[in-house]
């Protein structure tokens, strides 16, 4: 868990220095499967060790928030530069 967790601002500080959009796109989306990465380990941690559950379902919420933030940054870049889903 931790290095999906840490994998995703990685990814997205190496975004900020994309050399295009679809650079960017690539470097977002490699932080959106690790967010869906963290989401998974997290819910496993909440089903197996129930004294973490209120920790596990706090950071899956906000989880859930940086997802949403990371899907939306991706669909902007596409519809701002013309791009199609690959």
């Amino acid at each position: 868990m931790a290095r999906a967790g840490t994998s995703i601002g990685a990814n997205i500080h190496e975004a900020t220095y994309a050399e295009s959009p679809d650079d960017f796109i690539h470097k977002m989306s490699i932080a959106l499967k690790e967010c869906y990465e963290t989401e998974y380990w997290l819910s496993i941690m909440s089903a197996t060790c129930p004294e973490l559950n209120q920790e596990a379902e706090d950071l899956k919420r906000e989880a859930g928030s940086m997802r949403r933030m990371l899907i939306a940054s991706i669909s902007t870049v596409k519809a701002r530069f013309n791009i199609s889903k690959q």
